[in-house]
């Protein structure tokens, strides 16, 4: 193909693939382009093999993605968190305040679920790296420790007299899972959530 026809075919496809794609053709006046294309990786399936009762926290896969915002939960085992639904599959998250925003709304970022499908849900103990429920944690809010997003986030701990202890040594104020409204989460979250 000449240069002249190559540079035709390319003026043609410029018109035409918009057309295609619902947009309408170019008006003289540039168009804003959106980048708020989001693929979500499904929630992982509950594999039986794994020996584990179907509510039990998972240990996280090395590619699992947070759902949220995208990053690996893996990298940051402190700050982990995760959700487990009616069939098993489960949603892992670098911290507990996505796992919050999340819940906030369920079919937002994975529309096979609602939030009446979630049965269990877990965060670990920042000290002791175990997973613990996360309705029954307890929460520090406004310290100065940065989560994984190197933001303000929720460090999570089994016990009242644990998460003081970490109040005293880095401030903030201890707050039960109950408390962590979408009021509290606005003023918390910094990160850039993935546009669903």
């Amino acid at each position: 193909m000449n240069p002249r026809a190559a540079l035709l075919s390319l003026g043609a496809a410029a018109l035409v693939v918009p057309l295609l794609l619902g947009d309408a053709p170019p008006t003289g006046k540039p168009k804003v382009i959106r980048n708020d294309l989001c693929i979500v990786a499904p929630a992982t399936p509950y594999d039986p093999a794994s020996g584990l009762p179907m509510i039990a926290p998972r240990p996280i896969p090395a590619g699992a993605r947070c759902p949220v915002c995208g990053m690996y939960p893996a990298r940051h085992p402190h700050w982990s968190a995760q959700v487990i639904f009616r069939d098993g599959a489960v949603h892992y998250f670098d911290s507990p305040i996505d796992l919050f925003v999340f819940l906030q709304r369920v079919d937002h970022y994975d529309r096979r679920y609602t939030r009446g499908d979630v049965i269990a849900r877990y965060v670990r103990d920042v000290e002791s790296g175990q997973w613990i429920d996360a309705p029954a944690a307890f929460f520090v809010q406004g310290s100065e420790a940065r989560g994984p997003m190197r933001t303000a986030d929720l460090p999570a701990f089994a016990s009242r007299d644990a998460a003081a202890a970490f109040a005293r040594r880095h401030g903030g104020a201890v707050v039960a899972a109950a408390q962590i409204t979408p009021a509290v989460l606005q003023g918390l979250y910094r990160g850039a959530p993935h546009q669903h």
